[in-house]
């Protein structure tokens, strides 16, 4: 677990993190300042980071209790009406066709670090997650791929809103692309149009 802001391929590792607060009489304050806890550098899979950045429950209440909700977080997927914050650094594709790629370890450590969302990844990486998602791309490039290998190419700002559906992301480039997302858990067996 990383606890500082050193950077990696130009990357930072740790961000940043200002979280609000009420002070007495209600006035704002800053309640929380620090680098994000669950920063993880992955051994398995080289340039790969993940880092969740906060999470809410099922009804956010404010204000603010002062205790940070991450590390308690047991399933980077929230359940209905939850959320989470992730911002994960996605190493290019050719890592994974490196001669000495190990799959089965990759496999292990993302399960350690994702618990919730590892588990429901395919092995191409495609996976669904019950949850509406905001994605923002922050730095770099990647596609988003669909079924029948439907792909859609997004640049630094561009943004995503996923709802449910199958999918995956793809780095074809040479560098690392970092994209912010927001888990929404959502109620499942609506009707499709």
């Amino acid at each position: 677990m990383a606890s500082d802001l050193t950077q990696r391929d130009g990357v930072p590792v740790a961000l940043h993190r200002v979280v609000t607060g009420h002070g007495q009489g209600g006035a704002s304050r800053i309640a929380m300042q620090s680098t994000t806890p669950r920063t993880d550098v992955f051994k398995h899979i080289p340039g790969m980071v993940s880092r969740l950045v906060w999470a809410t429950g099922p009804v956010a209440t404010l204000p603010f209790d002062g205790v940070d909700p991450t590390p308690a977080t047991t399933s980077f997927v929230p359940g209905p009406g939850e959320t989470r914050f992730i911002v994960a650094t996605f190493p290019p594709d050719a890592v994974f066709g490196a001669a000495d790629f190990d799959a089965e370890a990759a496999a292990r450590e993302n399960l350690a670090v994702s618990p919730g969302l590892a588990e429901r990844f395919e092995p191409d990486g495609m996976h669904a997650t019950p949850t509406v998602d905001y994605a923002i791309v922050l730095d770099g490039e990647i596609w988003l791929e669909l079924d029948d290998g439907a792909s859609t190419l997004l640049r630094r700002h561009e943004v995503v809103i996923q709802n449910g559906t199958r999918h995956a992301w793809r780095n074809r480039s040479a560098r690392p692309a970092t994209l912010a997302f927001v888990l929404i858990g959502a109620q499942t067996g609506g009707a499709s149009r």
